[in-house]
């Protein structure tokens, strides 16, 4: 049986001893969460922080966002992957935001995903890190937690069900985290640094591989 804070804690202490680019930026609030979330999607994270502290600075809340014209987004996050669709959804959001919820990011789930260029991993971020309890899902979770052995799945969904039967919910929120910085340092997509891996013993891919 796998001691799942342990694994966390583990995952966790590896990714920032490496400085893990999940562990680089920490949103101030809900605002940041959401725009840092909505850039991060195809796109590494190192660019993410530089281009999302560039927009940030220039559009520290709605308000501002929302007045400007989507070409100076799009000048602003040039970089970012799909930069002319996300700028167009970063602006139409922003609207949004501040003529139906007052300036103010719902942290209901089934407000957010409502929103332009909000999916569910989107949702589940933002919530999970001011206040609510949820597993975001992206490719790093999907990817590490089949790779490891803990879930069986074909899809981020079925991932985050089976995550979320799992953990104790006083854990949910430090999942994506973790698993994020363990993916970019250690358990990587292509080519994981498997002999420096410090929860080898409990993974499946690597009892396979002997």
């Amino acid at each position: 049986m796998v001691d799942l804070k342990k694994l966390l804690d583990t995952m966790e202490r590896e990714a920032k001893k490496r400085n893990a680019p999940a562990f680089k930026f920490k949103a101030r609030n809900p605002y940041e969460s959401l725009i840092m979330a909505i850039l991060s999607s195809r796109t590494r994270d190192e660019v993410t922080i530089e281009i999302g502290k560039r927009l940030l600075s220039k559009a520290p809340n709605p308000e501002t966002l929302a007045k400007l014209d989507i070409k100076e987004i799009e000048d602003l996050i040039r970089g970012i992957g799909f930069y002319r669709v996300k700028a167009r959804k970063l602006k139409e959001l922003a609207e949004i935001i501040v003529n139906k919820y007052k300036s103010k990011i719902p942290l209901k789930f089934e407000e957010l995903i409502k929103l332009p260029g909000v999916g569910r991993k989107t949702a589940n971020i933002v919530i999970s890190a001011f206040g609510g309890k949820a597993i975001a899902v992206d490719t790093h979770v999907h990817r590490i937690a089949n790779r490891i052995g803990l879930v069986d799945t074909e899809k981020p969904e079925e991932t985050e069900e089976e995550l979320k039967k799992l953990f104790p919910e006083e854990l949910w929120n430090r999942v994506n985290k973790a698993f994020v910085g363990f993916g970019q340092t250690i358990c990587k997509p292509r080519k994981p640094l498997c002999n420096e891996c410090p929860i080898r013993d409990i993974c499946k891919s690597y009892k396979l591989k002997r």
